[in-house]
């Protein structure tokens, strides 16, 4: 019989004794190999686009932990780039572009949009053959809202002022930019699929930023667009949504977009989240400071959402990326308490 794949199975519906674990940013700086490996790769981009470096690093901390779900190495700004925009990294800054204009937008070139992310789209084949048969891989893409935050500002900011000014100074521009990239990140997840991803996660890391009018414009509708073009392609394959910061438009998002599986930040209550489980598989939300802390609060925080969503379809994770100070034997508590129901 065909190994089951654990969180593939949760997202369409089943629940587990113990529920399947993965770690959103699960390969990087908290493993020593993989700051070995950054070193090695050179810069950044080159660790994303070069196959070697990116299977390497995704599978490191499946080495460690046996997590249940493996997450495609590479960045959310893969897609401007591209499309043709300028990106580079640079330490202690983050990523850093040239601020579009309404006319940028309009020089937006897809023609070798694919051919660009070829190395990415062999990443995934590669994985699919190197990771355990029982292993979910989940490929991924930035909401076109949180990619176009950093387009339009040109760097990450504390609350993407400037990103808002440019929506409603030109909502016009503003909407052929989302729809621009909702269509080719639906492009870029349907490869990802054909290359062997059995998941694809959305991150919108910033849309908790918006008004109620703007997140539907700019949140709702460009994810329910890729949504809807992945779908005609793959209906079977889920989808998870993560609106870091949604709060109360939770229920809209997920209603409006048609994801399957919901992600949480730690701000979610586990009351709502409980909720919001009886409409379809929840995945989260462990505070990742927690995580950092270990001991006592580590422990609490796993036992209080394992007692309010075990019962039902739950992807463990933590509510946002695992911060690069964490201990790796935090980590590996973790997994521990989590998995301690059946011994695994």
């Amino acid at each position: 019989m065909p190994v089951k794949r654990s969180v593939l199975q949760v997202l369409k519906g089943e629940s587990f004794e113990v529920p399947p674990l993965w770690m959103m940013r699960q390969a990087g700086r908290y493993l020593p190999e993989y700051r070995e490996t950054r070193k090695t790769a050179g810069s950044f981009l080159d660790l994303c686009y070069n196959p070697d470096f990116a299977v390497e690093v995704t599978l490191q901390p499946i080495r460690r932990f046996d997590f249940d779900a493996s997450i495609l190495f590479s960045d959310i700004l893969v897609v401007p780039h591209a499309l043709g925009r300028d990106l580079r990294f640079e330490e202690g800054r983050g990523p850093l572009m040239t601020p579009i204009t309404p006319q940028g937008i309009d020089a937006l070139d897809g023609e070798t949009f694919h051919v660009n992310l070829e190395p990415v789209y062999e990443t995934v084949r590669r994985l699919r053959r190197e990771l355990p048969e029982k292993t979910t891989l989940i490929g991924f893409c930035g909401a076109p809202w949180t990619v176009a935050t950093y387009m339009i500002a040109g760097h990450g900011t504390p609350d993407q002022a400037p990103a808002r000014l440019f929506a409603y100074r030109e909502p016009e521009a503003v909407k052929k930019l989302l729809a621009i990239l909702a269509d080719h990140s639906a492009a870029y997840l349907i490869r990802q699929i054909e290359a062997g991803a059995d998941v694809v996660q959305i991150f919108d890391s910033w849309s908790g930023v918006l008004d109620e009018a703007t997140f539907e414009m700019c949140c709702v509708k460009p994810v329910a667009e890729i949504v809807r073009k992945v779908r005609a392609v793959y209906p079977d394959v889920p989808i998870i949504g993560f609106p870091k910061g949604a709060g109360a438009q939770l229920d809209a998002y997920r209603q409006r977009t048609g994801i399957n599986g919901l992600g949480l930040d730690w701000t979610v209550p586990l009351s709502q989240a409980r909720r919001l489980q009886a409409e379809g598989a929840v995945q989260g939300n462990l505070d990742p400071l927690r995580l950092v802390a270990g001991g006592r609060a580590l422990e609490e925080g796993v036992d209080a959402i394992l007692k309010a969503l075990g019962a039902g379809p739950l992807i463990f994770n933590l509510g946002h990326g695992i911060t690069p100070e964490t201990p790796v034997a935090h980590v590996e508590a973790m997994v521990k308490q989590v998995r301690k129901a059946t011994g695994q």
